[in-house]
């Protein structure tokens, strides 16, 4: 019954987090069993450049030492990955594979390819998106979305783990969103970042959709959706001292 219960949990994940989730399990487990040399799954340019490892960049963005203290951090990484990721790809996302896929290239690439920095990145667009719904974290508190990446960044900072991938990911996360939401939406300006179109071509918009962690798939065309299904609406999410 457990395999079970563990199965269809997996199946449910959204096909992208799937992808990205089950490599940032497996990379760094396989590595961490001697299966893998750990040298050759960090991004080093010049072997990428001269010596053809075309490998480095992806294996880069998977990997993460788990060994140590690491391990708690890198489960934290794991398990923001998981809610977030999945949050935006059955909300805002749902339908939409190939623009979760050019968000997750664009902040990829804009971070140099890091684990750290890529979840905080995605985290921080899916609470922009949904920036006045009330969250939990340790111990009981609760705040606005909104202020999440911010939290995230202070607890890393005053652990010792120095806060700076954090903040480089609220960074990317930020530009994505101006450029892609805010800047065309609230201050009437051009779309300077739309998705393109070879990725349409192979990953279709679809109708339904699978659910989530902490969320449930909707099939009703979200309101002022044009007709090719490129505009989204903001996350509302609930109230501060809401009912």
């Amino acid at each position: 019954m457990a395999s079970n219960d563990i199965g269809d949990w997996y199946r449910g994940i959204p096909m992208m987090t799937k992808y990205w989730f089950t490599g940032s399990v497996v990379v760094p487990i396989v590595a961490r069993f001697g299966l893998l040399n750990p040298a050759w799954l960090f991004l080093h340019w010049e072997s990428f450049i001269y010596k053809f490892q075309f490998w480095r960049p992806l294996t880069a963005l998977l990997y993460y030492p788990i060994s140590g203290p690491r391990g708690f951090h890198f489960l934290l990484n794991l398990y923001f990955l998981y809610s977030y990721s999945s949050r935006l790809e059955t909300g805002i996302f749902l339908g939409k594979p190939a623009e979760m896929l050019f968000m997750l290239m664009f902040n990829w690439i804009s971070l140099t390819l890091l684990m750290d920095p890529m979840v905080l990145s995605v985290l921080y667009v899916w609470c922009q998106l949904n920036k006045d719904m009330v969250v939990s974290f340790w111990f009981g508190t609760r705040f606005k979305a909104m202020y999440l990446p911010w939290v995230l960044f202070a607890f890393n900072l005053i652990i010792g783990q120095g806060g700076l991938m954090e903040l480089v990911g609220i960074i990317v996360g930020h530009l994505y969103f101006f450029l892609m939401f805010k800047y065309p939406q609230d201050f009437g300006g051009a779309r300077l970042l739309s998705v393109p179109s070879i990725l349409y071509k192979y990953f279709p918009n679809r109708s339904g959709g699978v659910s989530g962690f902490g969320m449930a798939p909707s099939s009703r065309r979200r309101e002022g959706e044009n007709n090719d299904g490129r505009r989204h609406q903001w996350g509302q999410g609930q109230q501060l001292g809401g009912d």
